[in-house]
């Protein structure tokens, strides 16, 4: 956990000092910021191992700095949400913009370290076990994971990181068929259980910027009653 830089926005001076305290004991350097768009403001400026993000914000609220960082910011962060909403609807709404977790208050401070430190590993075990450089051809498509770029026929699609995240997650396993809570576990990682529709909405947006007809799709097939399969040849280079 050493050198890991967190950014915690959240407006609650309490929570907020609480929080710093217990991730500066393992070993983490947190800057705090009470302001949405002062958060937002550094994220676009400085590199972060882990977000962790209120919803409710003065400034700019959480949801809204969650979807601009999905949208705008190249480099994979995860992203912790915590909420005083306990909402079906918020919890699925931060995922399927991109949260990899989210913790409701009143939360365990210890189970708020046990999370960070679980996004933390994780990160770190795709990191390790990701080539430095590889490229992925297919029948007109080609995924850059250094440059975290999709080209379908030469032109650039424009994915999430979660829809990047899953692209490639299938195209490292052509023709295997994964149902919806080995992605939830492959691609958004633990503690997601009953959340398997936030699957399908990332599937039929990614159809819909992927396949030329994403109703007769090439690429990401159904396999009804079990799941998902990629559909695709890697061709030699």
């Amino acid at each position: 956990m050493q050198n890991k830089k967190i950014i915690l926005i959240e407006d609650n001076k309490d929570i907020s000092q609480l929080v710093k305290l217990h991730l500066n004991d393992i070993g983490l350097t947190v800057d705090v910021f009470m302001d949405g768009a002062e958060g937002w403001k550094s994220i676009q400026q400085n590199p972060y191992d882990l977000i962790i993000l209120d919803i409710m914000l003065p400034g700019m609220d959480g949801l809204e700095i969650l979807k601009k960082i999905r949208q705008s910011i190249k480099a994979y962060c995860p992203i912790l949400m915590l909420t005083s909403r306990s909402s079906e609807m918020d919890r699925v709404l931060g995922l399927e913009l991109g949260a990899d977790d989210y913790l409701t208050k009143p939360f365990s401070l210890m189970e708020l370290v046990a999370r960070v430190k679980a996004l933390l590993r994780r990160q770190d075990a795709m990191k390790a076990s990701e080539p430095q450089h590889e490229k992925l051809s297919f029948s007109g498509l080609t995924i850059n994971t250094q440059t975290r770029e999709v080209l379908k026929q030469k032109e650039k699609l424009e994915l999430t990181a979660k829809e990047f995240d899953l692209l490639l997650h299938f195209a490292r396993h052509p023709g295997q068929v994964f149902g919806r809570m080995q992605l939830l576990d492959k691609v958004w990682g633990y503690g997601h259980e009953g959340y398997e529709h936030t699957v399908n909405s990332h599937i039929n947006r990614l159809r819909g910027k992927l396949e030329t007809d994403p109703a007769s799709p090439e690429f990401i097939k159904t396999v009804w009653g079990v799941g998902y399969q990629f559909n695709a040849t890697v061709e030699s280079e």
